[in-house]
């Protein structure tokens, strides 16, 4: 989806400010869903919250397929929450960070969540090379229209979606919080310095939300795809790289935090993939920005299991509320 979703929106006529608005109306509502759930995930039901996400999550395929007009696509975007960021920055990514380091031991958090964000990116590298299967199908059968071929692909989209709601079903049940329900039973919190902690690196990690709001996949391939011509398949191979890149960071930031720390981690690895991201744009050639792109995504995920497991380390990792305003 981070990878042919810009340009698909494209190819039906609308502006870059249109892509744009549907983009950020699917951040939106990625973003609206996470404040939901640290209010009520764990009354819920973590098990039956995954499965809401991931249902609402098959509109957006369905909005995309159906291609109504602007303001229908974009609130059908919202509510499902449509994801160009190219992986899986949604609510539901918010509860499994609270959910994991609950399943694992002190020791093995860093590396837990790192291993869940190589699985996760290790799925992301193969989404990226289905990014060519619409050409390919218009190659092999001509009488389908490229835009068709699209939205057979987008209604794959949601028939996943829906797939990953049974299995959640299968979930344990130790993923789940007690819940507290009388009145006199004080509410599990967090401490007063705790607190402070937290809400300075939400500060900070907001900031870094913001940056990144502005540079999700979708919008970099439709960039690529418009300043040097790069078709959707050859498209689709630069991001299968990216995510496996991205893949191998995690496991590389485990053990780069084993021997610095969580936070050094991310610090001096964010900072020199934010320079070379920099000097993409001013690259001559495509070669050259592919490179300048592969170096700093082979830096820029680093940060992720480290400031995950630096979360989990101040908050009582239980709290799905605490955890995700943290992230």
């Amino acid at each position: 989806m981070g990878v042919v979703l810009g340009i698909y929106l494209f190819r039906t006529g609308l502006k870059s400010s249109a892509i744009g608005l549907i983009i950020a109306a699917g951040l939106a509502g990625a973003a609206s869903a996470t404040v939901l759930l640290t209010i009520a995930a764990d009354q819920i039901g973590r098990r039956s919250f995954l499965v809401i996400l991931s249902l609402l999550s098959a509109i957006g395929g369905i909005a995309l397929a159906m291609s109504p007009s602007l303001p229908i696509l974009a609130t059908m975007a919202l509510v499902g929450m449509l994801n160009g960021t190219g992986t899986d920055r949604s609510a539901a990514f918010g509860l499994d960070q609270a959910i994991l380091p609950g399943l694992v031991s002190h020791t093995r958090r860093t590396w837990g969540l790192a291993w869940y964000n190589v699985l996760m990116d290790g799925g992301g590298s193969l989404g990226a090379l289905a990014a060519g299967l619409p050409l390919l199908v218009v190659e092999h059968h001509k009488s389908i229209s490229i835009l068709t071929s699209y939205r057979f692909m987008f209604l794959g989209y949601s028939v996943l979606c829906v797939i990953v709601a049974v299995a959640y079903l299968r979930l344990s049940p130790a993923i789940e919080v007690a819940v507290r329900k009388t009145i006199a039973s004080p509410r599990i919190g967090i401490t007063p310095k705790s607190k402070r902690i937290v809400a300075k690196i939400t500060a900070l990690f907001s900031l870094d939300a913001l940056g990144g709001g502005f540079l999700t996949d979708a919008l970099v391939a439709y960039w690529f795809f418009r300043r040097f011509g790069i078709a959707e398949q050859d498209l689709g191979f630069v991001f299968f790289v990216v995510h496996v890149l991205n893949a191998c960071s995690h496991v590389g930031a485990a053990w780069l935090a084993y021997h610095i720390g969580l936070v050094n981690t991310m610090v001096f690895t964010h900072l020199p993939s934010s320079l070379f991201l920099i000097a993409v744009p001013f690259a001559p050639s495509f070669k050259w920005a592919i490179f300048l792109f592969f170096c700093r995504e082979a830096l820029v995920e680093m940060d992720v299991p480290t400031r995950q497991s630096y979360v989990a380390a101040v908050v009582v990792a239980e709290r799905a509320s605490v955890c995700q305003r943290a992230q």
